[in-house]
């Protein structure tokens, strides 16, 4: 588990795989198996998991489709029930039982607790503040950060001390979810968060068992005394249950006990994986791979289809460039060599579709100059490990200072899907009232199917960074790949590359000894184990390679 779409799980070491002679070692990558959530000891970790933490038991598979609209929203699971009644524990025990799902993510109610005023706080720790009505929780915030999780945007979750009984000033950053389990003793009590639920669970539990759990929950882990509990419990909590969160169970679409509720699990967990399965996905790759026409020369680039689609000017020291990179000879130092001054390159045409104003200087030797300076507070680099990554440096020699951030896509093992295994993304793209003013360049070495492309461009989308702010830099993009789909579905997005590349090759290859085939999403591959189609074919091994090509980027520059 992590705070954000990550692997959640240590590889393998490379110890313990037999790579074959001239093959390069698998990328860093998660396989986990299909009972990650099931018994055993992983599941024990996960059952301890904080609230408000995207649990994650594989990658995330596309969740749009071929014009890059959402194909579906999270399914969204609303727990209630009285305080210590087992609310959390149903809800872990329903992720435990769910299996192999991609992302999950626990939402908690008590995070949405309202800012305290000195006063708030004089009574909260006299025990006088009553946190178990409605008026006690931000409601608005509440319905309005699960609804951008649902629609699969971000959302920053307030953070709630209850040593100190006050909200922070930090935020919990979340994202990706495919379902959303929210709990909380109030859960069912807004009808803004009830239209948002797709399952409504109500957590029945005996008024003793439920103040004994209170009790040694409160002492232990929020440093509460005994009597402070207990008086509590009958001057507020009890009324509240009465009151506020027992009406509610009529919301509810199932009543599941407090213990021994084993049954109730299985079928809340049979039911959502159907629902799950009913919103399966696109497989998109081979369409990005194939659509449109199979030629892109450069007379076609003035063509009003391709309006943001940018190639630098071919001269004759970039085709040089161009001639070593490609050599299967050339060595790794001049290979990181001119991978630079091609990303340096690259970078520095990027930079003229940044807004600029006039800005006068005065010259040391006192004459006024008429410049200009870049209009925009926040610019960033975001790179598609590992291939993207040779683009860094080039770009941190214009921008010195540039935050950067990474996503991790590679493919499905079977079906050549990507799957976004982690993000890492700066601040100014997390928070999304920034994302919304913010540049992006967008790293990546080649654009083949477009895949790994199309999903980064999503991913920061949903972030709430505009598309004509988001400005892809690459080294080489194929003719008949995913350019086309990219520029239909975000015709805003700015492209800048070297070169254009005239064939993307459909192939079959197999890895006879590596637990998954180390391929990037863009179909970039290393030493494929000669087989026939046929037996490619069965195990599913479907790439696409950029011919001519200069290999796998990301190993000739980093191995």
């Amino acid at each position: 588990m992590s705070d954000s779409l990550g692997t959640g799980e240590q590889s393998a070491p490379a110890e313990l795989l037999e790579i074959p002679a001239g093959a390069r070692p698998p990328l860093s990558r998660t396989a986990t198996p299909s009972n990650t959530f099931g018994p055993g000891a992983r599941s024990e970790i996960l059952l301890q998991a904080k609230k408000n933490t995207v649990l994650k038991s594989h990658g995330r598979p596309p969740w749009y489709d071929e014009d890059g609209h959402s194909v579906g929203d999270a399914f969204v699971i609303g727990i209630a029930g009285g305080s210590a009644s087992g609310k959390t524990h149903v809800a872990r025990r329903i992720v435990q039982a769910l299996g192999s799902i991609p992302t999950v993510v626990i939402l908690s109610q008590d995070s949405f607790y309202k800012r305290h005023s000195p006063e708030d706080l004089e009574l909260a720790f006299a025990n006088r503040y009553d946190f178990d009505h409605p008026d006690a929780i931000d409601m608005p915030l509440f319905a309005s950060c699960l609804a951008d999780l649902k629609a699969g945007r971000q959302s920053n979750i307030p953070i709630y001390s209850f040593t100190q009984h006050q909200r922070l000033d930090e935020t919990k950053y979340l994202y990706g979810a495919a379902i959303i389990i929210v709990e909380g003793i109030l859960a069912l009590h807004d009808p803004a968060l009830r239209k948002l639920y797709d399952l409504k669970i109500f957590v029945q539990c005996d008024s003793d068992l439920m103040l004994a759990r209170r009790i040694s929950r409160d002492v232990k882990e929020r440093g509460r005394s005994v009597d402070g509990v207990l008086e509590q419990y009958l001057r507020y909590v009890k009324p509240a249950y009465d009151n506020f969160v027992q009406p509610t169970s009529r919301f509810a679409n199932i009543i599941v006990p407090g213990s021994d509720n084993t049954v109730a699990i299985e079928l809340i967990a049979t039911h959502v994986r159907r629902k799950i399965e009913d919103h399966s996905r696109l497989y998109l790759r081979k369409s990005l791979a194939r659509i449109g026409p199979r030629d892109l020369s450069p007379g076609d680039l003035k063509d009003q289809h391709f309006p943001n689609l940018t190639v630098l000017r071919q001269t004759p020291q970039l085709q040089g460039i161009f001639t070593i990179l490609r050599d299967r000879t050339t060595t790794r130092e001049d290979f990181i060599f001119f991978t630079d001054r091609l990303s340096t390159y690259l970078s520095e045409k990027a930079m003229e579709f940044l807004p600029y104003v006039t800005k006068e200087v005065t010259t040391p030797i006192s004459k006024i100059y008429a410049g200009k300076q870049l209009a925009v507070n926040d610019v960033c680099g975001v790179s598609i490990l590992r291939s993207g990554g040779p683009l860094e440096r080039g770009l941190r020699r214009v921008i010195q200072d540039i935050r950067m951030g990474s996503l991790l896509i590679q493919s499905e093992d079977k079906t050549g899907e990507p799957l976004l295994l982690h993000l890492m993304l700066p601040c100014c793209i997390r928070q999304r009232s920034l994302a919304k003013k913010s540049f992006v360049f967008l790293l990546d070495a080649q654009i083949g199917t477009g895949a790994a492309a199309f999903m980064a461009i999503r991913v920061l989308l949903d972030h709430g960074v505009p598309q004509e702010n988001i400005i892809f830099v690459t080294m080489i993009v194929a003719a008949c790949g995913g350019v086309r789909v990219l520029q239909r579905a975000f015709p805003k997005v700015r492209i800048i590359c070297g070169t254009i590349d005239p064939v993307l090759r459909e192939s079959w290859a197999l890895w006879d000894t590596l637990p998954s085939p180390p391929e990037t999403a863009d179909g970039e591959l290393g030493t494929p184990t000669a087989k026939t189609k046929a037996e490619a074919e069965a195990e599913g091994r479907r790439v696409w390679v950029v011919e001519p090509g200069m290999g796998h980027i990301g190993d000739r520059y980093y191995l």
